[in-house]
This record gives C-alpha cells, sequence and structure tokens, in this order.
C-alpha cells in the first residue's frame, strides 16, 4: 500500500499541490487527472521519491519513504512525462546502466533487454544512439526500464506520449497484467478515454486540490453523467470548450 498523508508541495512559498492524502492499493490502477499545471506531476515526482514534500508524509507499507529511500526507490518504476535519456547512448546500453544500478546481473540483462527489444520492436535499432530515435521510440525505452526489475509500485506520467496506435494498446493490456500481478499503479494522462478503460479508480486534480476520488461508475452515478469527459468538465474545466473552439476557428478566419 502506498499512501500520501496531507502532502503540499510549495515552490517559492507558492502551492503546487496542497493538503493531497490519497492511498494506493495493490492490483488497482489509479488514473491521476487534471488540466497542466494542476500538480499531476509534482505529486507523482514526490511519489518517486525526486521531490521531497514541504509537508505531509508519504508511507510505503506504513512506513515514510524518507525512513529508507534506497529500499523504497528499489520497488518504483517510473515513468516521467518527459523523455529524459542520454541520447548519446544506445537502447542497449542504456538498459544495461539502468538494469546494473538495479542490481540486476549482466546475464538476466541480456536476456531481458533482448527480450524486451523484441517484443518493442526495437531489435534493428538497439544499438543506435537514442539520439536519432523518435519520439515514441524512446518512450518505448522508458517503459522498458521502468519495468526492467519488475517494480512493485509503477507511477506512469503521460506513458503513451509519441507511441503508435499498436504500443498504446499493448501497454494497455499489458497495465491490467500488471494489476492482476497485484502491482500498485497509478496512471497520469490527458487522455480521458484511456483512463475511462483501463483505470478502476479516478482521482482529479485541479489548483494543487483533489477535486474528486471515486470510481467512474460512482462518479457517473453521483453526478449523472455518462462519461469521465463530462465528469472532468463539470468538475475542472472552467470555460466551454465549445465556444472556446469556435472563437479560435473564427479568429483564424479573420482577416481571410
Amino acid at each position: 500500500m502506498l499512501e500520501l498523508r496531507g502532502v503540499t508541495k510549495k515552490y517559492s512559498a507558492i502551492p503546487a499541490v496542497r493538503d493531497v492524502s490519497f492511498v494506493l492499493k495493490p492490483g488497482e490502477i489509479t488514473g491521476y487527472l487534471g488540466p497542466n499545471g494542476a500538480g499531476k506531476s509534482t505529486t507523482i515526482k514526490m511519489m518517486a521519491g525526486l521531490l521531497e514534500p514541504t509537508e505531509g508524509e508519504i508511507l510505503y507499507q506504513g512506513h515514510p519513504i524518507r525512513q529508507n529511500m534506497f529500499a523504497y526507490k528499489s520497488t518504483v518504476g517510473y515513468v516521467p512525462e518527459q523523455s529524459d535519456v542520454y541520447k548519446h547512448m544506445s537502447a542497449w546500453d542504456y538498459l544495461f546502466m539502468v538494469g546494473r544500478l538495479r542490481g540486476l546481473s549482466d546475464l538476466l540483462l541480456q536476456t531481458k533487454v533482448t527480450e524486451l527489444m523484441q517484443l518493442l520492436g526495437l531489435s534493428s535499432e538497439m544499438d543506435m544512439a537514442m539520439a536519432s530515435y523518435s519520439k515514441g521510440m524512446v518512450q518505448k525505452v522508458l517503459l522498458a526500464s521502468a519495468l526492467l526489475h519488475d517494480p512493485r509500485v509503477i507511477l506512469m506520467d503521460e506513458p503513451l506520449s509519441g507511441l503508435d496506435v499498436t504500443t498504446a494498446l499493448v501497454v494497455k493490456d499489458l497495465l491490467a497484467l500488471l494489476a492482476q500481478e497485484g502491482k500498485i499503479i497509478i496512471y497520469s494522462s490527458h487522455v480521458l478515454e484511456v483512463v475511462e478503460k483501463v483505470c478502476s479508480r479516478v482521482i482529479i486534480i485541479d489548483k494543487g486540490i483533489i477535486a474528486a476520488d471515486d470510481s467512474v461508475e460512482n462518479l457517473s452515478h453521483l453526478m449523472n453523467l455518462p462519461s469521465l469527459e463530462e465528469i472532468f468538465s463539470r468538475l475542472v474545466v472552467s470555460e466551454n470548450p465549445e465556444i472556446t473552439a469556435r472563437g479560435i476557428a473564427e479568429a483564424i478566419k479573420r482577416g481571410s
């Protein structure tokens, strides 16, 4: 179990996340939604141990993660929102580096990396510098590096960014399989229809504050709305998207 208790993160006294509390349970895929700047990535970076909360605490299996950050990080697989890799390295060398840092043997890595590159369609490019990779190819490497050590906690921040449709479908099915194995999974995304399909529970954050935390079915029932998109719009979208879209269309036609 992974728990956030009253977590706040401030930058120059300005809170990006304010008094956030929730519990993530094994076998559950939790969607984490919010508009840009809502605090999603900040929350996930704190859960990954990359940022320290200004207030509150994060607990794993009932113990504050700061008590033994090394042990906690060994259980975590993290796919960041931005594709930060050493692009002068090949995917093969990068994954070997990550695997060795995770304590995996070279013999095991030889098998794992080969299999993952084949399954992700990167076999022919795995010895090329990642500077030549497309965004989707780099994203595949990030997915592989996050899961290489079979983590118990999986933190995904826009994991489908740049991926082709086939790989995106594979990731959705993979998440379901990992949840069945009892992994703790949080999945942050702007693609609401994907979240609606893969997540058993949804947390919506707006301006750093939790606006909703429930299953999509319960939220639909409580708010009398048929889809996650409409729930999200009701809770956090201040303007009417259709009116804004018409305004943009009129603006670009002006003078034509």
